[in-house]
């Protein structure tokens, strides 16, 4: 909601927990039906809600920032018609998070578009020591290329590695990414709960301090 160029933000949702929740905090959200991956869910909402294109910012992915948010949205605006997707990546400075098979590498071609996605560390530092990116599960997409997305078959290398923007590599479609600033925690196990709660009361601490 405090990103620039957004129109409206809604939760889409298969949980009837997170549903409760929505409804008790006063959160517009969308009831879906259960889908292999968060972009299948976010194409069943595209067709119940038009708009000029779609930005999925994945639920555990809390602290992406308003701003990250924005770039998605302009670089989407710029998109060439060849390429369906926009995802954002930041580099990985942290030697365990390159171990991590929860956080997922990127590897980018020099036209910025992605080669691979894997939960192992890639490339493999053979002959140089090579960067390490993260993807982001901050996507966007045009109505169209989510309805292709629905339309295209889960291939063997989205079904091993569980990412869901494999599909479109698989199946020859390109995928822009684009560097954003990031340094949050996404929450995939309990340990990152309790790393994220302590983040959240970190800044709830410098808010207060600051008087907003």
């Amino acid at each position: 909601m405090e990103a620039k160029r957004l129109d409206g933000a809604v939760v889409a949702t298969d949980d009837e927990r997170i549903e409760a929740a929505c409804r008790q905090l006063g959160i517009e959200y969308i009831r879906t039906g259960e889908h292999l991956t968060g972009t299948d869910r976010v194409a069943e909402v595209a067709e119940r809600l038009q708009a000029e294109a779609y930005i999925n910012v994945q639920g555990d992915e809390p602290f992406i920032s308003p701003t990250a948010i924005d770039v998605i949205s302009e670089a989407l605006e710029h998109l060439p018609s060849s390429t369906l997707a926009v995802n954002a990546y930041t580099e990985l400075d942290d030697p365990g998070a390159v171990l991590d098979h929860n956080v997922v590498k990127v590897v980018i071609a020099a036209h910025g578009k992605a080669l691979m996605f894997s939960r192992q560390p890639i490339p493999y530092p053979k002959g140089d020591r090579p960067k390490y990116l993260r993807q982001l599960g901050l996507y966007g997409f045009t109505g169209p290329a989510l309805q292709r997305f629905r339309q295209l078959q889960q291939g063997p290398l989205e079904r091993a590695e569980g990412v869901e923007m494999l599909r479109f590599v698989e199946h020859g479609h390109a995928v822009q990414m684009v560097p954003v600033l990031d340094d949050g925690v996404a929450v995939d196990t309990p340990e990152d709960l309790a790393r994220a709660a302590s983040l959240l009361a970190e800044q709830a601490g410098r808010l207060i301090t600051s008087g907003r």
